[in-house]
């Protein structure tokens, strides 16, 4: 009897204690604490080996932790400022609301735009501008256009900031890359005399306008799609193509409305693209001289003196 009663006592402690360790347990998860894994829900693996899980990146940049000392690690941090706080750290020369990191989110790294192996690939050919351009020439480019300010000069602190940041991001991208297949954003394709921006409209209330806001200024989170606080006619997402392949491959950053990231079709893009880009902008006074080899593509917003190529339904 006393024995049967001693192991009653026993199971019943037993179970009390392991109660606690499960209550213990997840009060730490709920307060965001490290937890430990059951091995019901951790993937099998060899005993004694730990499980490591490999970035998709093909070339996965080098942690901001780990930016060397002295002036060249100065210039790099200053550089991830200016890219992520671009309109404020440089307000001198962003004449709207808009950042680099408006389009290459987390510091270009992976979210949208990925900017990782950039630097290794300039100086390259650029159609609009009918010639090779410097990568300081392409920043420049994003200031004035999508920025709709002024070029940084090319030999300033400010400047040479971002350029050690962005070589910075692309140091274990091989030297000599002149492709990033992982940096791709396809663009919407679709026939450009079949646009609806009133399709248009009604996707961007159910999906766009929690963040954007309905006059598209960017409500109190979000960020200025048209107005004097956006991009200006001369900036790429002025094109429908470009700002509907970055709508279908990126937006809504949280699902809403029953959309989510990749889920529109290339014509929901599209239409939401048109919609948005019929909105008033500031105007880009240079942009009659881009494409100067009459290689404008069928999207370009705006006639230039030399023309647009002949492409149909790309």
């Amino acid at each position: 009897m006393n024995k049967l009663f001693i192991s009653s006592v026993a199971a019943i402690v037993a179970t009390i204690a392991l109660g606690f360790s499960v209550f213990f347990l997840f009060i730490l998860d709920s307060k965001g604490q490290p937890t430990v894994s059951s091995a019901a829900s951790a993937p099998a693996s060899t005993p004694g080996k730990q499980i490591e899980t490999k970035p998709e990146h093909p070339y996965l940049p080098p942690s901001m932790d780990n930016v060397p000392v002295g002036e060249e690690g100065e210039l790099i941090k200053l550089g991830y400022k200016e890219h992520n706080e671009t309109s404020t750290v440089l307000d001198e020369y962003v004449g709207n609301k808009l950042s680099c990191a408006s389009c290459h989110a987390d510091g270009g790294i992976g979210s949208s735009l990925d900017l990782v192996g950039i630097s290794k690939t300039y100086p390259q050919y650029n159609p609009r501008a009918g010639k090779e351009v410097t990568i300081e020439e392409r920043i420049n480019g994003c200031f004035k256009r999508s920025m709709n300010g002024k070029p940084l000069p090319l030999d300033s602190k400010e400047m040479k900031a971002m350029v050690a940041y962005y070589q910075y991001i692309s140091t274990n991208v091989p030297d000599g890359t002149k492709e990033r297949p992982w940096a791709k954003m396809p663009k919407a394709e679709g026939d450009l005399t079949a646009l609806n921006v009133d399709a248009g409209r009604e996707l961007y209330n159910k999906a766009c306008i929690t963040c954007h806001g309905e006059g598209g200024d960017g409500g109190a989170t979000g960020l200025p799609l048209w107005g004097d606080e956006s991009y200006n006619i001369g900036a790429g997402m002025a094109r429908v193509r470009t700002a509907g392949g970055f709508i279908k491959k990126y937006m809504p950053k949280a699902p809403m409305g029953g959309y989510e990231a990749g889920s529109f079709t290339d014509e929901e893009a599209m239409n939401i693209a048109a919609y948005i880009n019929s909105m008033s902008r500031p105007d880009f006074p240079n942009k009659m001289n881009d494409w100067p080899k009459g290689d404008a593509p069928d999207d370009a917003a705006y006639e230039t003196l030399a023309g647009k190529k002949d492409t149909v339904n790309k």
